[in-house]
């Protein structure tokens, strides 16, 4: 008879917070501990009780990869093995590498073909017009242009813009003093300027300029969308995001959010999915226009999101979602939260002071004092009698308030 606590390991890609908030599920869910690789060991996997670390250098290069995969598994053929990435770049490698890994591990994944037209920014928007999903007005540069061709006569929309690759891991590979995720250019010549130097450092693929939307990060959602081994969507997940972080490397990622219900817009979604055939995880980030009332999808991940412990803490555990559907092959029933939850990684605190919308920060409070409130970091089990981890923790949160001290205005 199956016996999961025996049984299964979870195999996973990264080192982040990410990781650690699936490990979290897997633990929680199943009382497993998760075996994660990565490049190099950083603090949020370190010290754990729930996940069992091992650096590999040159992680990034495929045949060493496979080769730390298959080698693990050879020396856990009695177990059943699911592999997840936990970064684009690592679940671009497994969905690329499929073929030469499913014979050991279970992979909740779509192939590589669909993949190439989600991935690439340029390509997901022609889907969307597809779909008649709405998304931010477009001009895609497929190489440095001069500031004649970039003026708002000749984009189709006005400045202030954004500037952001096509390709975030091709992107990555090509690093240059002053690389950001995403930059906001007030000029054609600053367009310019942001375009020559993307394509001075290397990289080949196109890039979007896009037209910028009014508001800040409380205009933003999250969804996340899980669809079965048949592609049908079986649970649906909205947050509400209140604040991100604001680093330049760090910009965008979310530190705030509260679960909500779904707009109509996600609806489109789950059913663009369901056409596209897609399996597992995908993560969409989506901004509400204030102009036109409209909300707007950004871009699609092919996993869980970094901030994926926000599903889990409202309710939904995304290992079960894996478990019963890829190792039990059970047939789910369909779920979507519609409960408010609040989900931080950062203190309260700053999360009360930093976040623009008074009213979303009311809200916080109250379910703060309902216990309707989960942190990823703050997990007892792994922070019982285990000091070091503790110490990583609390230094974790102290330094969050010097990074919005110098990047973010104060709201009260």
């Amino acid at each position: 008879m199956l016996n999961l606590k025996n049984d299964l390991i979870p195999v996973l890609l990264g080192a982040d917070l990410n990781c650690y908030s699936v490990a979290r599920a897997f633990f929680e869910e199943y009382g497993v501990v998760s075996h994660a690789f990565g490049k190099y060991a950083i603090g949020a996997t370190s010290h754990s009780k729930i996940v069992s670390f091992y650096p590999v250098a040159n992680l990034d290069n495929t045949e060493i990869c496979i080769k730390a995969l298959r080698d693990f598994a050879d020396s856990h053929e009695d177990k059943i093995l699911i592999l997840m990435g936990c970064t684009d770049e690592y679940a671009e490698f497994i969905i690329d590498n499929k073929s030469r890994l499913e014979d050991k591990y279970i992979i909740p994944y779509i192939d590589t073909e669909l993949k190439s037209h989600l991935v690439d920014k340029a390509s997901f928007y022609e889907i969307c017009e597809k779909y008649e999903i709405p998304y931010p007005k477009t001009y895609v540069a497929s190489s440095a242009e001069e500031k004649d061709a970039l003026t708002e006569e000749k984009l189709g929309f006005a400045y202030p813009i954004v500037i952001k690759p096509s390709s975030s891991i091709e992107y990555w590979k090509h690093p240059f003093e002053n690389m950001k995720k995403v930059y906001f250019s007030n000029s054609p010549e600053e367009s310019e300027e942001i375009l020559s130097k993307i394509y001075a450092s290397g990289y080949d693929r196109k890039v979007i300029l896009q037209d910028t939307i009014p508001g800040g990060d409380s205009d933003m959602r999250v969804l996340t969308i899980y669809s079965d081994r048949n592609a049908e969507p079986k649970m649906l997940c909205l947050g509400h995001v209140l604040l991100e972080e604001h680093t330049p490397k760090g910009r965008g990622n979310h530190a705030a959010i509260i679960t909500e219900k779904a707009p109509e817009i996600c609806e489109k979604i789950k059913n663009m999915l369901k056409e596209l055939k897609y399996i597992g995880f995908a993560n969409f980030d989506i901004k509400y226009d204030r102009r036109d009332g409209i909300f707007k999808v950004f871009e699609i991940n092919l996993r869980q999101g970094r901030s994926n412990h926000y599903v889990t803490a409202s309710g939904i555990n995304i290992a079960k979602l894996v478990i019963d559907d890829r190792v039990l092959n059970e047939d789910m029933p369909y779920i979507e939260q519609d409960k408010e939850f609040f989900w931080h990684c950062v203190p309260k605190k700053i999360v009360y002071a930093y976040t623009e919308d008074g009213e979303a920060v009311e809200r916080c409070k109250k379910l703060s004092k309902e216990k309707k409130e989960g942190r990823p970091f703050f997990f007892s089990y792994d922070l019982k009698l285990n000091p070091v981890r503790t110490a990583f923790v609390l230094e974790n949160m102290r330094r969050q308030f010097k990074k919005y001290s110098m990047y973010c205005e104060k709201m009260r």
